[in-house]
């Protein structure tokens, strides 16, 4: 029988130990990718998209087809969401889907769609936070350089977006120690260091937040960076390229890292701006790994949300 629908709004709605577990299920899912299949029948997800999409769109859908259900994807306008409430779409959605992923721009209106349904929702991305993506970042780490639990993670750039948000509280969450670089002014939310400070003190991993790049870098096992230029800045594109560019990850920043480090980078990537060609073309780049490894991910959180929301039995596959 159903129970309270769990939800997936932010990193840190998965203690350590069921992260381990969604990863752990991931690779099982790399491996045998119809292992599972909690919407045969098949069942409806739905996919509501506020803002463009390639990786998240296209690894949901495939990733809930894999699953034995049907994606049924609502683009802006399609909808009478933004006329009704968001609690009103939450109630009709859950009467008719088995789980809702929104990529939209307030977390309000997740936690709002959330409260009011009665299937898991998934936040495919907001302007705070882009926890799924972390979830692929972490499965990534763990085929390259192993367990990510003691792992120093640096990030590079703008340090006050959804990325570096996600990667503080799903960095700390894995156990790792995260160090994230960006220019005053783009610096993370201090309530989110706060948070994920709390969750790496019981995790064993750390949190630094500063202004110097190679402070950042220095042994680091992984270094990442993301776009300067989110949705809806590209009128700041000129500014943003002059703040950022001393956060620009190069041939010689990585070298600063640990010689075996990894370079992830969720894309889309700009070449030539926060980061050269030869760093994201080259051997120490896994960024296309990543980018599979949405689907993977995607996949192992939802069959975990609907077995712990009491509709799908992960022993017996039904």
């Amino acid at each position: 029988m159903p129970t309270s629908p769990r939800h997936f709004l932010v990193d840190t709605d998965l203690t350590q130990q069921e992260q381990s577990e969604v990863l752990d299920l991931a690779r099982r899912l790399k491996a045998d990718r119809w292992a599972h299949r909690p919407y045969a029948g098949p069942q409806t997800v739905a996919l509501l998209f506020d803002k463009t999409s390639t990786r998240t769109r296209v690894s949901f859908a495939t990733g809930i087809a894999d699953l034995g259900g049907s994606p049924l994807v609502v683009n802006p306008g399609e909808s009478q969401l933004g006329k009704e409430s968001v609690a009103d779409t939450a109630r009709v959605f859950s009467r008719m889907v088995s789980t809702i992923v929104w990529r939209t721009y307030a977390q309000e209106g997740l936690e709002e769609m959330a409260a009011a349904s009665d299937v898991p929702v998934v936040n495919g991305l907001s302007d705070a936070y882009h926890p799924c993506q972390i979830l692929a970042d972490l499965l990534t780490v763990r085929e390259h350089r192993g367990d990510p639990a003691g792992r120093t993670f640096a990030y590079l750039g703008d340090a006050a977006n959804n990325m570096a948000h996600s990667y503080l509280l799903g960095g700390a969450t894995a156990g790792m120690h995260v160090r994230v670089a960006g220019p005053e002014g783009y610096l993370p939310d201090p309530a989110v260091v706060a948070a994920a400070e709390e969750r790496a003190a019981s995790t064993g991993g750390s949190v630094r937040v500063t202004t110097d790049p190679d402070e950042a870098l220095a042994g680091a096992d992984v270094v990442c960076t993301d776009t300067w230029v989110s949705m809806g800045q590209e009128a700041e594109r000129e500014a943003r390229a002059r703040i950022f560019a001393p956060y620009a990850v190069d041939a010689a920043a990585l070298a600063k890292a640990d010689p075996e480090a990894v370079f992830l980078h969720c894309l889309p990537a700009f070449r030539g701006c926060e980061v050269t060609a030869e760093v994201l073309e080259g051997p120490q780049s896994v960024v296309w790994d990543e980018a599979e490894n949405r689907l993977h991910a995607q996949k192992a959180l939802l069959v975990w949300l609907m077995a712990r929301s009491g509709r799908y039995d992960l022993a017996t596959g039904s």
